[in-house]
């Protein structure tokens, strides 16, 4: 029997960590259509669930994704709709690495059926269980912060210029949570010994922007980390426990600061919750 889809580790508290990219499962039916490189699985989000688990000690909800990102990419717009218009990017089911190497001998695959299946059976559900699990701590307590959690090599020339800064934070503009939480992640990352942006490359993935609607009560920040600050970037993409070390007081930092901007905001009016 297959693994699920993703694991769900329900919470207590107004908070939900998405991981959709820590994913490291890719079954032998995907993979003996795809070139050894796929097999490498080096665009997964490694470790997260590690770096996170904080996150249920302090009562939070967790949907984890099991499955690569090389089956089905779950913070893209099921429709493939490109999130950055003009810039490189990946596709909702990858023909490619971030670093350009083809997943597939057939630069036609996968076909719009096999997309078509694996939305069904991969998309679908993470979308489902996320939704779900949103809904149930908005009723339990009107706001709810989706705290999007993500990492990637720190230098990939086809994606972006240079390396990229150690923490990237994810608001779609502002247009995904309330301004006072942009504001304390923001405030976190100034006070942290890390670089970090906002909204500039990673302005958030299709997760952030599709949930964050914060008239409605749900807020959506995006924290995309460059890897090289807790682990390293190389195969077998060890985990690095004193990079980890460093990193885990700025990280809880951020998340308790925006977690505690949520309890601030006004009662979600009662025609918005529908």
């Amino acid at each position: 029997m297959n693994p699920p889809v993703c694991k769900l580790t329900q919470g207590t508290i107004a908070l939900v960590v998405s991981i959709p990219h820590g994913g490291e499962l890719l079954p032998d039916a995907f993979a003996a259509q795809m070139q050894d490189v796929a097999r490498v699985r080096a665009d997964t989000d490694w470790h997260l669930g590690r770096l996170y688990a904080f996150a249920t000690t302090l009562g939070a909800s967790v949907v984890a994704a099991n499955y690569s990102r090389y089956v089905i990419d779950v913070n893209r717009p099921a429709n493939g709709e490109s999130l950055y218009p003009g810039q490189n990017t990946t596709a909702l089911c990858p023909r490619d690495t971030f670093l350009g190497e083809p997943l597939y001998p057939d630069p036609e695959a996968p076909s719009s059926a096999e997309v078509a299946d694996r939305i069904r059976d991969y998309w679908n559900p993470y979308h489902s269980t996320l939704a779900a699990e949103i809904a149930r701590l908005r009723q339990l307590h009107g706001h709810v912060l989706l705290w999007e959690a993500h990492s990637i090599a720190s230098v990939l020339p086809r994606l972006f210029a240079g390396r990229l800064p150690d923490l990237n934070i994810g608001t779609n503009s502002g247009a995904s949570c309330a301004p006072a939480l942009r504001e304390a992640v923001i405030a976190a990352a100034s006070a942290s010994p890390f670089s970090w942006v906002a909204d500039e490359r990673f302005r958030g993935g299709h997760i952030t922007r599709h949930y964050g609607q914060p008239q409605r009560g749900v807020h959506a920040v995006q924290l995309e980390m460059a890897q090289a600050i807790y682990m390293d970037e190389a195969a077998p993409f060890g985990y690095r426990e004193d990079l980890a070390a460093r990193l885990w007081p700025t990280l809880r930092d951020m998340v308790e600061r925006t977690l505690a901007a949520t309890a601030t905001l006004p009662p979600v009016a009662a025609d918005a919750q529908a």
